[in-house]
């Protein structure tokens, strides 16, 4: 049986915090600001990782570091051990790769629709997404679709690895103007 090692959390002041030196995920102040506002929405729901014997953040760096710029004394914290440095290690590494567009990707055409049906009052930045502008839902049908008396569209499809891949894709043909749009098939 797998067992459970988060158990208990608790409020511990900012300053008795360490950021763990090995931590090697970057923090540019875009994304603190975006956590600030989405603290300062959601509340601070994720408690920090850290390791019980020396105070050190396991994970959460990013929020500690958004809570200290909303001036915040006390985050919660999942206090945990681990078996060994390196179990500790991985963990630090996993926790931020496993999320990223190596592993996971976001149906982007899905949060869109989402977005459309739940209405004007969800604030977009809430989402955490970067760049993200919400369509209108006509422009996700399928290009298929479009009769003989609609503007001749020219398609070319591009498998890609990754949700990065699209990204970067995307910008350079927008800053070439061509005019595109984003689906997920």
């Amino acid at each position: 049986m797998t067992e459970i090692k988060a158990q208990n959390i608790e409020m511990v002041s900012v300053d008795e915090l360490i950021p763990h030196p090995k931590n090697m995920h970057t923090h540019p102040q875009e994304q603190i600001d975006r956590l600030c506002k989405i603290i300062e929405y959601q509340g601070f729901r994720t408690p920090l990782t850290v390791q019980k014997s020396t105070n050190l953040i396991v994970t959460g760096h990013g929020r500690l570091m958004a809570a200290k710029q909303l001036g915040m004394d006390k985050v919660p914290v999942s206090y945990q051990e681990f078996e060994s440095e390196e179990q500790l290690y991985a963990h630090i590494v996993a926790d931020n790769a496993i999320g990223k567009d190596t592993w996971a990707s976001l149906d982007l055409s899905q949060i869109n629709t989402d977005i459309l049906e739940l209405g004007p009052e969800l604030d977009i930045d809430m989402l955490g997404l970067k760049d993200f502008t919400v369509d209108p839902l006509d422009l996700h049908d399928d290009i298929t679709d479009l009769s003989d008396s609609d503007i001749k569209i020219y398609a070319i499809e591009v498998r890609l690895n990754n949700e990065m891949e699209q990204q970067d894709l995307y910008d350079d043909l927008v800053s070439k103007g061509y005019n595109c749009k984003v689906m997920s098939i």
